[in-house]
């Protein structure tokens, strides 16, 4: 994944223009779960969780995690061994994430949209003694369970946690996938809904919030087979404080954040839950992205922070009838996860009258690392300045030698939030850290200012005749045209060249439309000529992670595979 052999850089720090931010901060040596503990005591009735009209208190957010830890301790579970979580954002992802954590357990959180064989992964690398999941997905979740270490299976519902009154239409709608399942003949299955009754752990078990680890987090697999990065206790604390001195002072305290950020992505975890609970803020919780819910879901609950990534902000712009909805709550919005267009966060702040910025982060580093300015200082198409204690490293692509501002290489990070190393997988770890740094793999160049930004990901690098094009750049191109919506550069073969670039293109409906030489003009007016995509396919859509993450290697893979 990196070069083997580089030699390493001499420390350097960036000394950025920091006016208005804090460079240092004072972490708290606990564990995670105290911020819930925190807030039970201090705000006990204040509302955590909005979830369809049914609202959960922070003393009976407590009250769950302790019960669910109790009855964890009485399955046999043990400090240090790991429970994996299949849920989408519902109430109980939230209780288990922390019951988890107050038994001493090892949170693994799992996409339920995965394959019996991709959670299977997971299980087994992680040796996840116990599951919570939902009933609907029982049959993937048995299957993934075959030939691992997985003993027990809590099964939950997204009808027990709304109201009385919408349960019925749950039933109705997604009730038949449930009446298929076959669980009740299996002895592993136990019903979350009874672990609740359970006697409640009392008093935590005990942990080093340094050295013993709060979350195995799962790479998204962009570079080969995941691989659990260990997050400890104070890795996610530091993260989420970090966060918090970096979101502006917003008109609610405290403040609704909509939380349509998957928690089982390091993202969504980190700069929702964890950030919420750590403020006393109310989630609204929706389990899945569809743009009608979100927009109905801030025009009822008037969320001020609306964390989220390009593909959401790009769907609400091109949504056909947003001007019906007011959004005139959302002040503060953070786009991680991929590239933010300049376009599409000016359309954004536009229709909403918020201030939305580029932020990155990987899930090696909790995973925030840097976040853009809010004020004047701001520079679009950055991701902006490092989070306070984390330093940062621009080196050469070959050799590890620092590069001065302006010029692009590898971005390397040392900071508080960096994990502990890959689980079970030394090489792995050896190869992404020295020293405290962490070699992130991808292509970064920092300005004068200390701003830095994004050029690309060192393996999705296209060299045209030995010049290196970065599929943002085209992206980029691209988006300026008004009859785009969304864009994907990758590079194909060439004989002449070694490889050129070649576009995916997504149209707005309602915008003429261009044909693929119009698009090649277009960018050919800004990008030198060997950047310009030689070839432009017009798709209804482009393959996304489950956060929004657009999949260019499934497009490579689209490409290397012949037709019919």
């Amino acid at each position: 994944m990196f070069a083997i052999g580089r030699r390493p850089a001499t420390r350097q720090q960036v000394e950025a223009d920091v006016r208005g931010i804090a460079t240092s901060l004072d972490y708290p040596v606990i564990p995670l779960y105290e911020f819930l503990v925190r807030q039970a005591a201090a705000h006990p009735e204040s509302t955590a969780l909005l979830f369809y009209g049914q609202s959960t208190s922070y003393r009976s957010l407590f009250l769950q995690a302790k019960a669910l830890a109790g009855a964890l301790a009485k399955l046999g579970v043990r400090k240090g061994d790991r429970v994996a979580i299949v849920l989408p954002n519902c109430p109980q992802a939230v209780a288990s994430y922390y019951g988890v954590l107050w038994a001493g357990a090892i949170v693994v959180m799992c996409n339920p949209l995965y394959t019996a064989k991709e959670l299977q992964t997971q299980f087994r690398d992680s040796g996840a003694r116990v599951v919570i999941g939902l009933d609907r997905f029982y049959s993937t979740i048995a299957a993934a369970a075959r030939e691992t270490e997985v003993e027990k299976i809590a099964l939950t519902s997204i009808a027990e946690a709304l109201p009385l009154t919408l349960r019925p239409f749950y039933y109705l709608k997604d009730g038949r996938e449930v009446k298929k399942a076959t669980w009740r003949d299996d002895s592993r299955v136990v019903m979350y809904r009874e672990l609740l009754t359970s006697p409640p752990l009392e008093n935590p078990v005990s942990v080093n919030p340094k050295e013993d680890l709060a979350a195995l987090q799962y790479t998204g697999g962009t570079t080969g087979i995941p691989k659990g990065a260990m997050l400890s206790h104070y890795n996610l604390v530091a993260n989420a404080v970090q966060i918090g001195a970096r979101v502006p002072p917003l008109s609610q305290k405290p403040p609704t954040i909509l939380g349509v950020l998957p928690f089982f992505h390091a993202y969504g975890m980190s700069v929702v839950m964890n950030y919420a609970v750590m403020t006393g803020a109310r989630m609204v919780l929706l389990p899945r992205f569809q743009v009608q819910a979100v927009l109905r879901a801030i025009q009822r609950h008037r969320p001020q922070l609306f964390p989220g990534v390009p593909a959401i902000y790009v769907a609400i712009n091109n949504y056909p009838k947003v001007h019906k909805y007011n959004l005139s709550s959302i002040e503060c919005c953070v786009s991680g996860a991929a590239a933010l267009p300049s376009s599409v966060q000016q359309a954004f702040e536009r229709l909403t009258g918020g201030r939305l910025v580029e932020g990155y982060g990987l899930s090696e580093a909790s995973p925030v690392t840097h976040i853009n300015r809010f004020d004047a200082m701001q520079k679009p198409g950055s991701i902006g300045q490092p989070l306070a204690n984390t330093e940062c490293r621009i080196v050469h692509l070959e050799t590890g030698e620092p590069l001065p501002p302006g010029e692009a290489g590898e971005l390397l990070i040392r900071g508080p939030q960096v994990m502990k190393g890959y689980w079970n997988q030394p090489e792995e770890t050896a190869a992404v850290l020295e020293d405290g740094w962490l070699f992130t793999g991808d292509v970064a160049r920092m300005d004068a200012d200390g701003f830095f930004y994004i050029v690309d990901r060192k393996k999705e690098m296209i060299i045209v005749s030995g010049h290196n094009v970065y599929p943002r750049e085209v992206e980029e191109a691209l988006y300026q045209h008004p009859a785009v919506k969304e864009a994907a550069a990758i590079g194909i073969p060439d004989a002449l060249r070694g490889e050129v670039p070649k576009a995916f293109v997504v149209l707005k409906e309602d915008a003429p439309k261009p044909t693929d030489q119009d698009l090649i003009a277009w960018c050919l007016q800004t990008l030198a000529p060997y950047k310009a995509p030689k070839q432009v396919d017009f798709v209804a859509e482009l393959p996304k992670s489950l956060i929004g993450k657009v999949l260019r290697r499934k497009l490579a893979e689209q490409e290397r595979t012949p037709a019919g």
